[in-house]
């Protein structure tokens, strides 16, 4: 009795292989959304894309991108909305009215947070004030989440202060979830934690029961090593019943409210 819950990559429209003759929409970067100043067409592009995400079947399209413009020689810029917090999100705000005003579909606001260089994603440690990271970097983030309710949160690769953002219970529980009142799933981005490679890396990736005790409640794409390593974590106590069923409960929750809505 469990609804069957798909997801699809975005921003810049709806990211499936062509199958029978379907195609979906390229809309316009959000660079260039934003740069129109106007809310209510965002919230229109939005609500056009909604169609496409059911008709394909998809309950939670991953998009709005809407890390902020650091640098101008971050590879995902035109992906990102603006350089300034407000702006990234009103516009964040507004695709997320649009495309959730069809009650049977999500939108995941990514990558939460400081993920301003797409080079070396995965082994950049930012190091900022408290300030700054409240003001500039998630200011965006808590303006879409108090207004438009998001139905789920991907969290970045990167690390903050020498946290990983997956790993980072400061950053998905403390403010996302109790300050903000964020009450949607927080999923990982893919392959977060993966092991290949630790050797060669300064910093290790993050760890699957890190990921579940920080707040994350779905760790994508799966698979058997992070069943394994949860498994272990919850035999050794790192790991506890009350989180697993914590997130469980999350994403139960967020899937019967795609599924009856």
């Amino acid at each position: 009795g469990v609804p069957n819950i798909m997801t699809a990559d975005g921003p810049a429209g709806l990211r499936i292989e062509p199958k029978c003759g379907v195609y979906t929409t390229a809309w316009p970067c959000a660079t260039m959304l934003a740069a129109t100043w106007n809310p209510q067409l965002v919230e229109e592009v939005g609500r056009a894309a909604a169609h496409e995400v059911r008709e394909n079947n998809i309950s939670i399209w991953l998009t709005p991108a809407m890390n902020i413009h650091r640098s101008p020689l971050c590879g995902r810029n035109f992906e990102y909305y603006s350089e300034d917090p407000f702006i990234t999100g009103a516009c964040a705000a507004a695709v997320t009215d649009g495309l959730q005003s069809f009650r049977r579909a999500g939108v995941t606001l990514k990558h939460f947070a400081c993920n301003n260089q797409e080079d070396n994603r995965h082994g950049t440690n930012v190091h900022i004030s408290e300030r700054a990271i409240r003001e500039i970097y998630l200011k965006g983030f808590e303006l879409c989440v108090k207004k438009a309710r998001p139905e789920a949160v991907m969290s970045a690769y990167n690390l903050i202060n020498g946290i990983h953002c997956a790993n980072h219970y400061d950053l998905l529980t403390t403010v996302l979830r109790e300050e903000w009142g964020f009450d949607g799933i927080v999923m990982t981005d893919w392959g977060t934690t993966s092991q290949a490679g630790n050797e060669g890396r300064k910093y290790k990736a993050s760890t699957c029961a890190g990921c579940i005790q920080a707040g994350n409640d779905l760790i994508m794409p799966g698979a058997k090593e992070d069943f394994d390593n949860l498994y272990r974590s919850v035999c050794d106590g790192e790991v506890s019943m009350v989180q697993i069923r914590r997130s469980a409960g999350r994403l139960l929750r967020m899937m019967l409210r795609l599924s009856l809505t």
